[in-house]
């Protein structure tokens, strides 16, 4: 069984997830990313990555739990964009998410939303 991890007992720090060329372009992959606690658990969190390369960051990654449909499945979502910010739309009940602050735009909830970098053709996420 998954453990979130608490942002609070684990040091932040660049993972890469994945190459670029495994990112399908307006579209997301999941990836499950395990790091040890300061208490030496495991913590593993499930990380929604999606490419958009017309936006300027090209590349977004924000928890793959939609906290409303209460289900890990928002890398299934669309993205698109709502008022010029980058957004995924749950796949369950069609919330949207900015893929930049990870608010939803709907209704009161929120998922994280991590910095990314493409490095030497890896995608490298801050957890």
């Amino acid at each position: 069984m998954s453990q979130s991890v608490n942002e609070q007992t684990v040091n932040k720090d660049w993972v890469t997830l994945c190459g670029i060329h495994d990112l399908v372009a307006n579209s997301g992959i999941c990836a499950l990313v395990a790091k040890p606690s300061e208490q030496g658990e495991q913590l593993e969190k499930q990380i929604a990555i999606f490419s958009i390369p017309d936006s300027e960051e090209k590349v977004f990654a924000v928890d793959n739990f939609d906290p409303i449909g209460q289900a890990n499945v928002l890398y299934r979502g669309i993205v698109g964009s709502n008022n010029g910010e980058p957004i995924v739309a749950s796949p369950l009940y069609k919330q949207q998410f900015s893929l930049k602050t990870g608010t939803c735009l709907q209704e009161e909830a929120e998922i994280a939303a991590y910095p990314t970098r493409i490095q030497d053709q890896a995608i490298q996420v801050y957890i």
